[in-house]
């Protein structure tokens, strides 16, 4: 077909762009872009005309992309990629559109991402917008302190302050990057604080940063004012805050720290895997190996240790405790081993002490519960509750421990149990309104959520695995019924990350589980995350924060079109801006494969 460029005959056309005038066929062009297809085959009135004048578009970019639809190659350099992309935009180009937008985006810099992502908002382009603004959240301590930030507008300074994907270690960083741009030009810029300070979620610093920073920052503004006694409401009524619970209030996703899904049935002989998760990044990537395999254990952390307490080894049930320090990532022995082996139990600290609750000797289930203090370093016993439970749900709330559910040889539980560290007692507290035996429960914004479980042992084939979770207002007494998970299952895990409560895993009646939901108490609403790569039932999942040394994490990093460097990497994001360097199909000098 490249022969047929220039020359006269049947189907010949002009385009006219900028005093540039060139031949081309309209079968050629009507077969390689849905714009002159249309325009063509249509009833407009160019498809009658022998000469069509194209507004605002480059004669060079025009020729170029024209000689592209004879001959399948055209060079992209950075002096021609802009103007490039924009013609090829109009003429819904897309193989060139994809092509400019990861020439683009391997020049995506903190000193001009900003740019990047003004001009393809411009030009209609998402993907590089996409890539652009990707960049810019990953980078945005270093986007920041360069000359594009300055030069924002407010209206685009509060889109970009508005987005929970700005990677910063917490909220004092987008403070401070706010004072920045409001000093550049303090008294042009000063009416947009009440609106900008409003999307800093100011309820997340600590109070002396607010007196000693943002209160100097507010003036006699009285909107600035009631943000900052917004805040100290936050830190002052701590039972209050599932009442006052704004956008302000949820983390933006690099400050709520990880999960790690440790362990759990696969089907196999059991999962000896941790896995970590980034928010941010929305992805689980592998931490590392338990020492040894270990099913029905229960997890606590503890400053920068994790805990891994009892469990079975598909021999023996064990009353070992091994500790996981996250900063070397290496196993200990640093805890002694309870007085009962327990599988199938709970564990929490609670005040200072752990304890563990419940569960199977091997031999029967449990009532007993131990606790051990980390100073004395020694276990001992407590008051035990008044029913045997085995997988039973337990958790911390306003200092006390509940233990929910769990089932004994015969039934499954719909009683709750609560402990008084301080009277070394157990009460009662109103029943579930159905019994759940592996059940999954977490604590959120002062309520307890009880997550799925079975009714009756899993031996008795009328078994019903529920999708129904209920939440428990201690307040009240009172348990209620909320939005149902999306499938029916046993054995989850349950944590809490951020303003989320997390449900991952479980086992279903016919096979183990990967997917990963979270539940926004605010919308009353299930959605799903990234599936865990391995599946997993009965998995211990816990929060950690983002302080913790952990060279088998993530790194983050903007995923950028494929190239012979890893594109995930954050070094090979930032690429040079040599003036030679060129895309090209096919391959010509200078150049790289798209």
């Amino acid at each position: 077909m490249s022969g047929l460029f220039g020359l006269s005959g049947i189907n010949l056309i002009a385009l006219s762009a900028h005093e540039s005038l060139i031949p081309a066929h309209r079968l050629v062009l009507s077969a390689s872009s849905a714009y002159f297809s249309a325009m063509f085959t249509g009833q407009l009135r160019e498809s009658q005309q022998e000469e069509i004048t194209l507004q605002e578009v480059s004669g060079d970019a025009l020729n170029s992309l024209i000689q592209y639809c004879y001959t399948g190659a055209i060079e992209i350099r950075e002096d021609t990629v802009e103007t490039l992309l924009a013609t090829a935009c109009l003429l819904q180009l897309s193989t060139i559109v994809g092509a400019c937008c990861n020439f683009l985006a391997r020049q995506l810099h903190p000193s001009n991402c900003l740019g990047f992502s003004l001009f393809a908002e411009q030009q209609g382009c998402t993907a590089l917008l996409k890539l652009a603004t990707a960049y810019t959240c990953q980078h945005f301590q270093q986007v920041w302190k360069n000359q594009e930030f300055f030069m924002l507008d407010a209206a685009q300074l509060a889109n970009l302050l508005r987005s929970d994907d700005l990677n910063v270690p917490n909220e004092q960083e987008v403070f401070h990057a706010l004072m920045a741009w409001i000093q550049y030009d303090a008294e042009g810029r000063k009416r947009h604080i009440p609106e900008l300070l409003a999307l800093i979620k100011l309820p997340l610093l600590q109070p002396s940063f607010i007196v000693d920073h943002v209160e100097a920052l507010c003036g006699g503004a009285n909107e600035c004012q009631q943000l900052v006694m917004e805040a100290f409401k936050w830190h002052l009524i701590p039972g209050r805050r599932s009442l006052i619970a704004t956008a302000r209030t949820r983390p933006r996703k690099s400050t709520m720290g990880r999960l790690l899904a440790v362990g759990g049935m696969d089907g196999h002989k059991g999962a000896i895997s941790i896995e970590s998760y980034d928010p941010r990044l929305d992805k689980w990537t592998l931490l590392k190996n338990m020492p040894t395999r270990r099913l029905q254990f229960g997890v606590a952390v503890l400053d920068d240790k994790l805990i891994i307490v009892g469990g079975r080894d598909g021999l023996k049930t064990l009353n070992t405790v091994d500790s996981f320090d996250l900063n070397t990532m290496c196993w200990s022995t640093l805890v002694p081993p309870m007085g009962t082996p327990r599988h199938g139990l709970g564990v929490a600290f609670l005040e200072g002490p752990l304890y563990a609750v419940g569960g199977h000797d091997g031999w029967s289930y449990l009532n007993t519960v131990e606790r051990w203090d980390p100073s004395a370093r020694t276990w001992s016993y407590v008051a035990p509750m008044s029913a045997m439970r085995s997988t039973a749900g337990v958790a911390v709330l306003g200092g006390r421990l509940y233990v929910i559910g769990g089932r004994d040889g015969s039934v499954c539980h719909r009683t709750v149990e609560c402990y008084d560290p301080h009277t070394n007692k157990w009460t009662l507290r109103a029943p579930m309104n159905q019994r759940r035996g592996c059940v999954g429960v977490g604590v959120l914004n002062g309520f307890l959520y009880a997550l799925g479980g079975h009714d009756c042992p899993p031996s008795n084939p009328a078994v019903c695995r529920t999708d129904t979770v209920e939440r428990y207002d201690p307040t009240t007494d009172t348990w209620t019924l909320i939005a149902s998970l999306s499938v029916g299952r046993d054995a989850i895990g349950v944590s809490v990350l951020g303003d989320f409560l997390v449900a991952l895993g479980g086992y279903d009646g016919i096979q183990y589980l990967k997917i990963v939901e979270q539940y926004d108490a605010e919308t009353n609403e299930w959605t799903p995350i990234a599936p865990v790569n391995y599946s997993r039932a009965g998995a211990c999942v816990v929060a950690i924060p983002n302080s913790f040394t952990n060279p088998a994490s993530t790194t983050g990093g903007v995923a950028l079109p494929s190239t012979s460097a890893n594109p995930s990497s954050p070094n090979n994001a930032i690429a040079s801006s040599s003036s030679s360097s060129a895309v090209n199909v096919p391959v010509a000098n200078n150049s790289t494969t798209v």
